[in-house]
């Protein structure tokens, strides 16, 4: 009798990137029952820089030495928050599934219990990505962004602290760490608008893997496929990294797909936001129609600082 395939799947070693390797691995093994899934705890640069800011750091902080060792074959698969994985496509490299996608939006957790809206004058809000920073100051001028990193729990043990009012993360990794119970607000989209892919996880391969590929491709989700298709072509069409706030979110309804996006000053004073609804198999197309919309309306501008 031929030995079951073992599959080595290789995350970061953060409490919430095993959670959802978990996750991922739960859905394969359901469709899969006779492979093996091992996974492999990889440490990534942005893993153990944990003072610098996220932007200092350049792009694929938290997913380059994972995809060196699934290029190198020390893997076979590996799982990425979607939002970490940079929307210019890695050589050699395919996602060959997005698991069914979680709660994009961001979370505000504050000690005081109070939303954005409530907080003291002044509030100290700790996060360290500009898109949020932006699109706080642009809804309250008086609030004092300041610098927070960490896991996702570690987060949210700050923000009980008297150094923050209230920290912003994403959604998905606190209910994913089955903390819901912590989060004061879900910020809406028209006061905070995500970051392309929020929400969604991504199953990489090597793109020449054929048999690997397969594997994970049927738990692919063609909705949030489409869907963050549609946020990562806005984003890479706009030419966006990490320095210059930019958020897309995409709904796919039916045939049908809606986007909106947001280009924004790091300060709030300046932000461009526009939507266009397209065709949910062209999620692409709508992706680079909604970059022009933002061009025209001066978003132009903003991400060439002038």
């Amino acid at each position: 009798m031929t030995s079951a395939r073992t599959v080595r799947v290789g995350t970061r070693t953060s409490p919430l990137a095993m959670r959802q390797t978990q996750a991922v691995i739960d859905l394969l093994s359901a469709r899969h029952p006779a492979v093996r899934w091992d996974v492999v705890g990889i440490t990534t640069k942005g893993d153990v820089q944990r003072t610098a800011s996220l932007a200092s750091l350049g792009r694929g902080v938290f997913v380059k030495e994972i995809e060196a060792a699934l290029l190198g074959g020390e893997i076979d698969l590996a799982v990425h928050s979607l939002k970490d994985l940079p929307t210019e496509p890695t050589p050699g490299l395919a996602v060959a599934a997005y698991s069914l996608r979680d709660d994009p939006r961001d979370a505000l957790v504050s000690r005081h219990g109070l939303p954005l809206e409530r907080l003291p004058l002044g509030a100290r809000v700790g996060t360290s990505s500009v898109r949020r920073a932006a699109q706080v100051l642009a809804a309250r001028q008086d609030v004092v962004v300041r610098p927070l990193r960490g896991n996702v729990d570690t987060r949210l043990r700050k923000a009980l602290t008297d150094e923050y009012d209230a920290v912003i993360v994403a959604a998905a990794g606190v209910l994913r760490l089955g903390m819901g119970d912590r989060i004061t607000q879900y910020l809406p989209p028209e006061v905070c608008l995500p970051e392309a892919g929020q929400g969604a996880l991504a199953a990489q391969v090597r793109a020449d893997d054929v048999a690997t590929s397969r594997l994970a491709a049927v738990i692919d989700d063609a909705p949030t496929r489409r869907a963050v298709t549609a946020e990562r072509a806005a984003v890479t069409a706009l030419g966006g990294g990490c320095t210059v706030p930019i958020a897309a979110l995409a709904l796919v309804k039916g045939t049908e797909l809606e986007l909106q996006g947001l280009v924004a000053s790091a300060d709030g004073k300046r932000l461009v936001r526009a939507k266009v609804v397209g065709r949910a198999d062209a999620a692409e197309q709508a992706g680079k129609e909604l970059a022009l919309k933002l061009l025209g309306m001066g978003a132009n501008e903003i991400l060439n600082g002038t």
